[in-house]
């Protein structure tokens, strides 16, 4: 099959859910946005959502108001969400506008949500995936 001229780093992995699309989009804007804005390197790893919090937690001190800042804690808690996939092997599943991921064990987790907790400092994306992950780990 001869390529689209769809941007290949970005579309959804072959055999992910249509689910994963908007996520997987928002996600790869944001790590976009933050190495050519910020300068910061998001590589999908566990480690880089400590940087993630962090950044999160500067806005919220920062005094920007939700609405300002609501795309961008979305692209987060997406980011989130893919290293949740790549780290604990679940997928993206959707209803509606909500997008969540299910891990291996079906346990379902809300990183969207997450982000914005971050920001009303009551939630850790660092956290959610480390208990993901660990969650994940444990069924199998």
């Amino acid at each position: 099959m001869a390529p689209t001229g769809r941007d290949t780093a970005t579309a959804p992995r072959a055999g992910r859910p249509h689910a994963a699309a908007k996520p997987v989009r928002w996600a790869a804007d944001i790590v976009s946005v933050m190495r050519e804005g910020a300068r910061l390197r998001l590589d999908h790893s566990a480690q880089s959502l400590w940087r993630v919090d962090r950044v999160i937690d500067d806005l919220r001190r920062e005094g920007a108001p939700y609405p300002a800042v609501a795309r961008v804690l979305r692209g987060f808690g997406a980011y989130a969400g893919e290293v949740i996939v790549r780290q604990a092997g679940g997928e993206w599943w959707a209803t509606g506008a909500e997008h969540w991921v299910r891990t291996p064990e079906g346990r379902l987790w809300d990183p969207i949500e997450e982000a914005r907790r971050c920001f009303g400092g009551h939630g850790s994306l660092r956290l959610l995936c480390r208990e993901a992950a660990a969650s994940a780990k444990s069924a199998q």
